[in-house]
């Protein structure tokens, strides 16, 4: 059998939410053993299902059990292919056995504020002292150094803070307005497993670790190139334009037969205006004076966009964009979870695993987003449990006895239950 890319490599996770713990999914579907470090003292994404809102999505079913944040979704999702355990970093340990693991480890992946770790006195100047081997990834906010390092947030803040919402929302709304995204984590999930990579490269070569900085509000700089580029050269500030082009008219989101069904139609040139014409069968409208050129065009967007509605209402939002691609126009559909699940494409692709969790049952989750021809990935163990992994880690790892692991048990260094009034984190 072929080994995968990443076998023999040995990753430590102390990470939570998205970014930290889907670096770590990555690296895992790839080989690599992942020991994911969680805590019976607080929780972490899992909490979500404890105190939800009516409706909210996290459960698998409508009876969350005796443990809930065995079936929390965001949870499940992000956190295949790992060794779960528990640690109590607070207490000294808890301490020396993290310490005991970074030891054994190549590398480590930590997701919190700049500090946390130093405070906990696990920090990357401590543990390159215990393997000087060692690649350490940290994922702040704004990074490890800096007037704002010591800003605390998460992909829904970084989103703002780098100009991303106010390009995202409509020309007569306020950005306040505008729901959060998890861009910058998926963003920072796929940089960091290419940083972490490089660095394996660079020891192998000359046997030295390292410490990676790497930012959230960095990651997603390069995203939005064009904006801070026209700044730079122009000083012009980007101005929120919501579905439409700078430069291209008819460019929009219009919405077809059916509740909340829409189509997306970009007009990037003459020919294609014509042929948009020929699939709404030539109507007298199109023929005015204001509709003939690119600049009219753009400057009589409001009145355009209400006539192309007005044939794509009638019309099936799949229908409108097959007629449009099969003439040449651009053109996609606004589609829901439900029709992305079902998507032909994404199924021909077997994008979609079916994974059976001990507490969640069966069901089919997203998979590795590259195709590797001769290691390909897959999701071999579902997502750790509470503490799952405890007496495999901490026993046939460090070599602990049963009677240590029960006393640390007994003391609440470890566990696989949240202790009575556990912080949801």
């Amino acid at each position: 059998m072929t080994r995968l890319p990443l076998e023999g490599i040995r990753i430590l996770e102390t990470a939570d939410v998205w970014a930290g713990p889907y670096t770590c999914s990555l690296l895992g579907d790839m080989g690599a053993e992942v020991i994911k470090v969680e805590s019976i003292q607080r929780m972490s994404t899992r909490g979500q299902t404890l105190r939800p809102p009516k409706d909210a999505p996290g459960y698998v079913d409508k009876n969350p059990g005796e443990r809930p944040w065995e079936r929390a979704s965001v949870f499940n999702g992000i956190n295949r292919n790992k060794l779960g355990i528990t640690l109590n970093l607070k207490d000294p340990d808890g301490v020396k056995l993290y310490k005991s693991l970074v030891k054994v480890s190549d590398i480590l992946v930590e997701n919190y504020a700049t500090g946390v770790l130093d405070n906990l006195g696990v920090g990357y100047e401590v543990l390159r002292q215990i393997n000087p081997g060692l690649i350490m990834i940290s994922m702040p906010l704004f990074g490890s150094t800096g007037p704002y390092k010591n800003y605390r947030g998460n992909g829904g803040t970084c989103d703002p803070v780098t100009g991303h919402t106010l390009l995202r929302c409509y020309e007569d709304n306020d950005p306040y307005y505008i729901g959060q995204t998890v861009h910058t984590d998926a963003v920072s999930s796929t940089t960091a497993v290419f940083a972490v990579l490089t660095a394996l490269f660079y020891r192998r070569r000359t046997g030295v670790g390292q410490y990676l900085d790497l930012a959230h509000s960095e990651g997603i700089m390069p995203h939005l190139g064009e904006a801070i580029m026209d700044y730079t050269m122009n000083g012009r500030v980007a101005q929120s334009t919501g579905n439409r082009g700078v430069t291209n008219a008819p460019q929009g989101c219009y919405r077809c037969k059916g509740d909340d069904r829409w189509v997306t139609i970009a007009v990037t040139n003459d020919k294609e205006w014509t042929l948009l014409q020929e699939a709404m069968g030539n109507p007298a409208w199109a023929k005015a004076d204001k509709f003939q050129d690119a600049l009219s065009r753009l400057e009589n967007q409001d009145e355009l966009d209400k006539h192309i509605e007005e044939w794509a209402i009638e019309k099936d939002h799949y229908e409108a964009m097959h007629l449009l691609q099969e003439l040449g126009v651009p053109s996609g559909t606004v589609i829901d979870h439900a029709e992305a699940y079902a998507d032909p494409h994404i199924r021909a692709r077997g994008f979609f695993e079916k994974v059976t969790h001990r507490e969640a049952g069966t069901h089919e989750y997203a998979g590795n987003p590259w195709k590797l021809t001769k290691t390909p990935a897959s999701i071999r163990i579902p997502a750790t449990c509470l503490g799952e992994y405890n007496k495999e880690v901490l026993c046939g790892l460090l070599g602990l006895s049963a009677d240590e692991l029960q006393s640390l048990e007994d003391k609440q260094v470890i566990g696989d239950a949240y202790l009575e009034g556990a912080d949801i984190a």
